[in-house]
């Protein structure tokens, strides 16, 4: 069975990712595309600046928290050299993870048991500053999720190998600039395999190479269930 059929067919298991209500008014789906001309124009090299765009877009839209970019081609990556292009390399740009934007300290929840499979701080600006990698398993099958822009304090604390319950709060959404220096958000992730990779993933890929990331990264909106995705 596929991951993304496995995921299908345990969704009423999966715990919140975060405490609150992806599906309520109060959460609108963010475009950080070219499509987009208010991002498209804004100088996002400025970090203090792009997070009141981001606050401007929530306002703007009567919301709390935002959601998106599942293989979405996004511009924002361009503020920094860490996603490319070198000589004769096509940028990375599209996203396949599931970016939700909320206020620093937020908890984060395991959505289901997991033990801690590895954690790393990727403190390049625009990475993913302290990331934790969980390890889960499903009728046999062994996935991973990813959460990036973590706070530093409660990352330290975790060990690789400490299991952890459906539901429990590991770690907090990070401020910047420790988060990677950007506006503070969640990066939530579900790899089906590794590759070899220890407290890091590719978050970005090139978009000539949709389909492969694509098959090793299912839609973590399989996990979060929220409307506001679909």
């Amino acid at each position: 069975m596929s991951l993304p059929a496995l995921l299908l067919r345990h969704a009423a298991e999966f715990g919140p990712v975060l405490p609150l209500d992806l599906n309520a008014a109060t959460v609108t789906r963010l475009d950080f595309s070219a499509t987009n001309p208010t991002v498209l124009n804004a100088d996002l090299r400025d970090t203090a600046a792009f997070n009141e765009l981001v606050n401007t877009m929530l306002t703007e839209a009567g919301a709390t928290a935002g959601v998106g970019g599942y293989l979405e081609n996004r511009v924002i990556y361009r503020r920094s050299p860490h996603f490319g292009p070198g000589a004769a390399e096509e940028a990375r740009s599209l996203h396949l993870g599931v970016d939700v934007w909320v206020p620093a300290g937020t908890p984060v929840l395991a959505p289901l048991p997991a033990i801690v499979h590895s954690l790393a701080d990727n403190d390049n600006f625009g990475d993913y500053g302290p990331t934790v990698i969980l390890q889960h398993e499903l009728e046999g099958t062994v996935f991973y999720s990813l959460y990036g822009h973590l706070s530093r304090a409660e990352w330290r604390a975790l060990r690789v190998g400490q299991p952890l319950a459906k539901g429990e709060a590991f770690a907090t959404v990070g401020p910047f600039p420790e988060n990677g220096d950007w506006p503070a958000h969640l990066h939530f992730q579900l790899m089906a395999d590794l590759q070899g990779r220890v407290g890091d993933f590719p978050g970005v890929a090139r978009p000539s190479e949709r389909e492969l990331w694509a098959a090793l990264c299912p839609d973590p909106n399989l996990v979060l269930q929220s409307r506001h995705l679909v």
